[in-house]
């Protein structure tokens, strides 16, 4: 008989404090492994993706503002991106306004870039520069290129701008491609691949900036109205509520800092504000005019 019963409970109290830290431990490993999880932010090609310096630079400061690592995802279409962002794969995405209106009741708005201090683009129609043409009709019979189908300035705006006069590209022009970027749509009209291209009014402006010798070959042959600014969007249910609004913050806190600042110097914008989703209305009509055409 153990003449020693506060002994014996005092190894019973050890084992079970033990166990308690043990499990408090495995825990907290597990609670700082999910914090550690990285943002996953999908980037479409718009204008970025051949700029290593710009993607560096980027992820290193959305790195050191939410306290997270940030995973880049990159694909070659809209498509593709906005597939991951809505089966809740990303975080966030910069997407375009057409299928952010085309998943509207899956998504939310996140933040809004400005250029020349407004949340507002253009599309732009560019021909050759020596071309004799005044406006779209003058583009009849043409190779056209387009940058993508999911794409707002690089296809929907032409397409509803024809859908307006009943005709399809097809019928219109004798031949249409998709490039799946605006640069190759520059490319490809500078080049005389193509004899007209439907392209980023922003895109086309920082290049003729960046890169003159590109656009020299072309001009703008017509700008649509101010449209919203391709949008950074996120599942309208996150992934994770906290990371989703560290990268909310960060974004919307860019231009107060100065590695921020020196991404939005590379991209040439003026930062990234918060918006409401109805600046994206135009655009949704134009997709409902498409809808409705056929």
């Amino acid at each position: 008989m153990d003449q020693h019963p506060d002994r014996r409970f005092g190894r019973r109290e050890i084992l079970l404090a033990s166990a308690g830290m043990l499990l408090g431990a495995v825990t907290s490993s597990a609670a700082e492994s999910r914090s550690r999880a990285p943002i996953r932010f999908g980037l479409t090609p718009v204008f970025l993706t051949s700029d290593l310096e710009l993607l560096g630079r980027l992820q290193s400061y959305l790195q050191q503002a939410t306290g997270y690592p940030v995973d880049l995802v990159m694909r070659r279409t809209y498509q593709e991106i906005t597939a991951l962002l809505t089966s809740g794969q990303l975080d966030a995405a910069w997407i375009c306004g057409f299928p952010f209106v085309m998943h509207r009741s899956e998504l939310q708005l996140v933040a809004v870039p400005l250029w020349q201090e407004k949340p507002l683009y253009q599309s732009y129609l560019i021909v050759d520069r020596d071309r004799q043409a005044e406006g779209l009709s003058d583009l009849r019979g043409d190779v056209h290129a387009f940058s993508d189908p999911d794409s707002n300035s690089g296809f929907l705006v032409t397409r509803a701008a024809l859908a307006e006069q009943r005709v399809r590209p097809e019928a219109f022009f004798s031949k249409s491609m998709f490039t799946y970027g605006h640069r190759d749509v520059i490319r490809a009209v500078a080049s005389g691949l193509a004899g007209s291209g439907s392209v980023d009014g922003y895109v086309y402006d920082v290049v003729a900036q960046m890169e003159p010798e590109l656009t020299a070959g072309t001009r703008v042959l017509k700008a649509s109205e101010w449209l919203g600014f391709p949008p950074i969007a996120a599942p309208r249910l996150p992934t994770d509520a906290d990371r989703l609004k560290e990268l909310t913050r960060a974004l919307h806190r860019m231009r107060h800092d100065p590695e921020g600042r020196a991404v939005l110097g590379l991209l040439k914008l003026d930062g990234f504000e918060a918006q409401e989703a109805k600046l994206y209305d135009p655009i949704a009509a134009k997709a409902a005019l498409i809808a409705e055409a056929g």
